[in-house]
């Protein structure tokens, strides 16, 4: 009886022990189908893995590719040619420079000229372009009747090509017949010999770059406008605050980011300004008129480039440039930077 006793109580203790071993081993399974990855090292999981490590690389490599190929090669190819003398007749021989472009360019008038008129029809041209595109936005903001239709009449100049557009100003900007000077004599005023007065030539080269991009940037105000939220002009009202006051102390606030935007654009597009003035200027268009009075950097760098043959010294005015989109790119982020800090 006694041994039978010790039989059974072994049994139950190996039936528990079995048990227990079942219950470890069923909750191992569990943990592991709760998330844990099994750690095989197959080759569906080193391909899985490789995939998630690599496959964002591969989407942005294109980019990276079409950029380096036909903007950084070029960008540095340019520099070497910035640091040696080299002519269009002979691109073969190549002689070291220095840095004597850069000084020979810096002691030219011609280069201060052509700065000068870049500031200045970028001044001309960005101030009104801006002003009449965020007025044009508030009307449209407002629910104009006929919104979409003025939407895609204001898209219309950016459309149209530089050389239709400087074409059409040519004719409106002739000393002769143009319709300019008709409207001038209309009131008194004698007429304007537009191509070769200094402020009349970068007055009409500034009207070209407003009328083909006003409207640009009017819908690039609208997109910011629409996007302030109604409760600010909700409570601005119940303040009693008319409509230009809510422009005022609302709509212009939330709209400086964009405004900072569009004009960084505007000056880096009237850095880069060559085919408005080279078209309007005819004959002379590389020169920028008969006393340079509207050439730009950009016409300035043609000039010395392909009309003179100057490769190495086109090249010194094009790293100018370059450096000059620099400063204005870090002036941008540090605006930005304490724009965001005061908000």
């Amino acid at each position: 009886m006694t041994s039978s006793n010790e039989a059974l109580a072994q049994t139950a203790s190996s039936a528990d022990a079995a048990s227990d071993s079942t219950e470890e081993s069923g909750a191992a399974r569990g943990a592991q189908g709760r998330g844990t990855p099994p750690s095989d090292t197959s080759w569906r999981s080193r391909l899985y893995r490789w995939d998630m490590k690599a496959s964002p690389y591969a989407f942005i490599a294109p980019f990276f590719i079409i950029f380096g190929a036909f903007s950084l090669v070029p960008l540095l190819y340019t520099a070497w040619y910035s640091l040696h003398n080299v002519q269009l007749s002979s691109l073969d021989s190549q002689t070291w420079a220095g840095l004597k472009n850069y000084t020979n360019l810096f002691d030219s008038e011609f280069f201060w000229n052509a700065l000068g008129n870049t500031f200045t029809i970028g001044v001309i041209s960005t101030v009104p372009q801006l002003i009449v595109a965020i007025w044009l936005a508030h009307m449209l903001n407002y629910r104009l009747r006929g919104s979409i239709v003025w939407r895609v009449v204001m898209l219309t100049p950016y459309a149209t090509s530089v050389a239709a557009a400087t074409l059409v100003f040519v004719l409106l900007f002739s000393p002769d017949n143009g319709m300019i000077n008709w409207a001038l004599d209309l009131v008194g005023i004698d007429p304007v010999n537009w191509r070769e007065s200094d402020w009349g030539s970068q007055l009409a080269v500034s009207s070209i770059v407003i009328w083909r991009w006003t409207g640009y940037n009017a819908l690039i105000y609208l997109a910011a406008m629409q996007a302030i939220p109604a409760d600010l002009y909700e409570s601005a009202a119940l303040d009693g605050a008319n409509r230009w006051q809510q422009f005022r102390h609302v709509t212009v606030p939330m709209l400086r980011p964009t405004i900072l935007f569009t004009v960084v654009v505007s000056t880096i597009g009237a850095t880069q300004l060559f085919g408005e003035p080279l078209l309007f200027g005819g004959v002379s268009g590389t020169k920028g008129g008969s006393q340079h009075q509207y050439q730009t950097l950009g016409l300035y760098m043609y000039d010395q480039g392909w009309i003179n043959g100057n490769l190495g010294k086109a090249a010194a005015i094009a790293w100018s440039m370059f450096l000059i989109l620099l400063v204005i790119a870090a002036i941008n982020l540090l605006i930005t930077r304490r724009l965001r800090k005061a908000q």
